[in-house]
C-alpha cells in the first residue's frame, strides 16, 4: 500500500449518484463516499467536503481524476474546459465541474466522461488489460459508451455521444422514447428511465419475461451493430446498473448483434462466439470509480513529462 500523501484522488459523477474514492488503484482502495447527484451546487459543495477531509486526514493527493456525465467540454484550449455542457439532466446545464474542483485540490487534474473512464480503467486494471481496442458500455441513468482506439479514448470535435443514436426500431415498437433531445434514440428507448416508463415500473423490478426486455434487447444490439461496424472493438464490456440486475440481457443482446450483422463481419473476436465477445467488465461495479483513479494517473504522469515551466532564475 501508499503511504498517506501518495494517494490518487477520484472524483466518479453520475446522473443519480457521485462516488468519492481515493487510493491508487483496485488493490489499494483506502476510502469511498458515494453522494446523491441533486442540486449541482449542494452536490459540488458535498464533493468538496469530501476532498477537503481527505486531505486533512492523508495529505494532499498526487493528482485528482474527475469522470463525468455528459457532454462535456474536453478542449483542452476551451473557456469552458471541463464544463458540463448540453446535458438532459435539469439545472446542470454549463456546469463549470474540472476547473473548479481541480483549483480546490490544487494538484494535476485529469477530466474525461464517466464511461471513458471506466474504459480506461479496464484496461489498465480489469478485463480489457492487453486489449488496444474495446470499449465500455454502460446502460443505467442514461446510455453512454467509452471507446478506446489504440490505447486512447476517442476524441474529435467533441467526445463520442453513442448513447443518442438513432437505431432501426423493432417491429411494432411504438414507444415515443424519452430522451429530451431525440425521443427515440438508443437512450431514449432502453436506458433504465425509459425502461420503467415503457414498463411502467422500474427495471430492477421486472422479470426477466416481461416483454419490455425484447425491446430493450433488440435496441442494444443495434448499438453494438454500429460499433462493430464503426470503430470495430476487440471487445465490448456492459455494464451499468440495468445490466448488473438483468443478466439475461446479455444473451438477449449477443443474439440480437448475430441476427443484425447477418455474417457480414468475418473476424476472429465474432467467430469465437459472441459470448466472449459481448462481455461484464471485470471490475464490476468498481469499473466507474477506478476510472476516476485511471484519469488522476495519467494526469500525474502528463505533469511529469511537462518541461518545466521558465522562469527568472533559469533563464
Amino acid at each position: 500500500m501508499s503511504p498517506a500523501g501518495k494517494l490518487l484522488a477520484g472524483v466518479e459523477l453520475g446522473g443519480t449518484k457521485c462516488v468519492c474514492i481515493l487510493g491508487t488503484g483496485p488493490e489499494d482502495v483506502r476510502a469511498v463516499e458515494r453522494l446523491p447527484t441533486g442540486e449541482r451546487e449542494e452536490t459540488l459543495r458535498q464533493i468538496e467536503a469530501v476532498l477537503d477531509r481527505w486531505r486533512s486526514q492523508h495529505g494532499a493527493p498526487r493528482a485528482l481524476g474527475i469522470a463525468s456525465f455528459g457532454p462535456v467540454d474536453l478542449r483542452a484550449d476551451s473557456p469552458t474546459y471541463g464544463f458540463i455542457t448540453s446535458t438532459t439532466k435539469p439545472g446542470w446545464r454549463n456546469t463549470d465541474v474540472a476547473q473548479r474542483l481541480g483549483r480546490r485540490a490544487g494538484v494535476p487534474t485529469g477530466f474525461d466522461t464517466d464511461v471513458n473512464g471506466a474504459a480506461l480503467a479496464e484496461g489498465r486494471w480489469g478485463a480489457a488489460k492487453g486489449l488496444e481496442d474495446f470499449a465500455y458500455v454502460t446502460v443505467g441513468t442514461g446510455i453512454g459508451v467509452g471507446t478506446i482506439v489504440r490505447g486512447r479514448s476517442v476524441f474529435g470535435m467533441n467526445h463520442t455521444e453513442l448513447g443518442h443514436i438513432r437505431v432501426a426500431r423493432k417491429a411494432g415498437d411504438k414507444f415515443a422514447g424519452v430522451c429530451t433531445f431525440h425521443g427515440d434514440c438508443i437512450e431514449g428507448l432502453a436506458s433504465g428511465p425509459a425502461i420503467e416508463a415503457r414498463a411502467g415500473m422500474p427495471a430492477s423490478q421486472l422479470p426477466p419475461s416481461h416483454p419490455a426486455w425484447d425491446f430493450v434487447a433488440h435496441g442494444l444490439g443495434q448499438l453494438m451493430h454500429t460499433m462493430v461496424l464503426t470503430t470495430a472493438p476487440s471487445r465490448i464490456f456492459l455494464g451499468g446498473g440495468v445490466l448488473s440486475a438483468q443478466t439475461h440481457l446479455f444473451e438477449r443482446i449477443q443474439q440480437e448483434l448475430k441476427r443484425s450483422l447477418n455474417r457480414y463481419v468475418e473476424a476472429p473476436e465474432l467467430e469465437q462466439g459472441l459470448a466472449q465477445y459481448i462481455v461484464p467488465p471485470g471490475l464490476g461495479t468498481m469499473s466507474g470509480p477506478l476510472g476516476a483513479l485511471a484519469l488522476a494517473a495519467d494526469a500525474e504522469a502528463l505533469a511529469k513529462a511537462a518541461p518545466p515551466a521558465v522562469t527568472a532564475a533559469s533563464r
